[in-house]
């Protein structure tokens, strides 16, 4: 029974890290977007999303997609996307 238990949390744990895998390049599509529609930001801001944007892919590419959605997250803060 408890090996049962056990199966069935580390399937939920799989299945949640493919969904952030997937959340991924559908944030970095949205911050893409916004970006070509000339955000009023400041260079600095700009700068920012553009580095945030680029750390949240490498971190996607390695794997580490938590650590990429918050990331890119930061980015989409700054350029007020939802």
């Amino acid at each position: 029974m408890r090996f049962k238990y056990l199966s069935v949390a580390a399937a939920l744990l799989l299945v949640s890290g493919q969904a952030l895998a997937f959340h991924c390049p559908v944030d970095m599509k949205k911050i893409d977007q916004a970006l070509a529609a000339n955000p009023q930001l400041s260079a600095e801001q700009l700068a920012r999303v553009k580095q945030l944007r680029s750390e949240g892919e490498a971190l996607h590419n390695a794997g580490q997609h938590q650590e990429s959605v918050d990331t890119l997250g930061k980015a989409m803060a700054i350029l007020q996307i939802q």
